[in-house]
């Protein structure tokens, strides 16, 4: 099976295509750049998204995308890069329903990043996929615009499964490699109250979520791609130093963060308690459901 990946450079897209190769895919990265590839390896890259681009031309026969496309979040949030967060995300789906609706045979799935942040946030509330509540800050709306793009897609009637992506956990890249630093420098500690929701993945749950939801002909619409035991963030920072034989000690005060990084403090000062009920009611079986487990594997010799 041929499966194309928009956005595939990135941390997440690096650890799905080892995963799609090791189980024996064709796989091709969607990239802006030109990369000095044959076109008999494994992965080959097609160019996209610059002027005159026609990837459509190098997709014939391309079962599944997976758009994993979009500016990091992980800047601090102005006018013009919440701008760029938005359209770039918009572009990347239009130009996948653009080249979808000029093959000449339409892929079995289209498996589309999304975010947890879609529900909002909240201390006392439980969010599965039936959960009907939407945020009202910048990262739900922009969530909900982008799934409303990528649902259109699915009313041309190719099947759709939109990741809603919670924390994802990998020591090199993302999230946790940036909590790194204090505790390994001895100065970890709870950041904000610590009472705030972490909805957590390791990185290796998310590319075997997503191979399973290519796969999976039963599953679409939205899924939760978070662990079955979302922590709260005291735990979490504990869990964090005792992984790394480090002390949790230094309160990092709320007010600090925000002067710090502005609106983009909320990715961690505040959360929501996900839990995957799709993946779990169709067979999906976590290498990593704890917090744990997933931080031994993380940091083991």
């Amino acid at each position: 099976m041929k499966i194309a990946i928009a956005g595939g450079t990135g941390f997440i897209g690096k650890a799905l295509t080892s995963l799609l190769i090791d189980n024996g895919y064709e796989v091709i990265i969607l990239s802006r750049r030109d990369e000095s590839i044959k076109p008999s390896a494994n992965p080959r890259t097609v160019r996209w998204l610059n002027d005159g681009d026609q990837p459509e031309l190098h997709l014939e026969g391309v079962q599944a995308f997976v758009n994993l496309a979009g500016t990091t979040i992980n800047s601090r949030w102005n006018p013009k890069s919440k701008a760029e967060i938005v359209s770039s995300r918009i572009s990347a789906v239009n130009e996948i329903r653009r080249i979808i609706q000029n093959l000449p045979k339409k892929p079995r799935v289209v498996v589309n990043a999304s975010a947890v942040g879609f529900y909002g946030t909240s201390e006392t509330k439980t969010f599965t996929e039936t959960s009907h509540s939407v945020g009202n800050d910048f990262l739900a709306e922009t969530v909900k615009k982008w799934e409303e793009e990528v649902l259109q897609i699915e009313q041309a009637g190719v099947r759709t499964v939109l990741c809603r992506f919670g924390v994802i956990l990998d020591k090199n890249q993302g999230a946790l490699s940036k909590m790194l630093l204090p505790y390994r420098l001895y100065a970890g500690g709870t950041i904000g109250s610590g009472k705030q929701w972490l909805s957590w993945v390791h990185i290796d749950d998310v590319a075997r979520g997503i191979l399973f939801a290519i796969e999976e002909d039963s599953l679409s619409g939205p899924v939760n791609f978070t662990a079955p035991e979302p922590v709260r963030m005291e735990q979490f920072g504990r869990q964090l130093a005792h992984s790394l034989n480090r002390p949790h000690w230094l309160r990092v005060p709320s007010f600090g963060l925000q002067l710090l990084l502005g609106e983009m403090s909320m990715l961690v000062l505040k959360g929501q308690r996900v839990l995957p009920e799709k993946l779990l009611d169709h067979g999906f079986i976590f290498s990593y459901p704890n917090l744990k487990d997933a931080m031994t594997d993380l940091f083991q010799d």
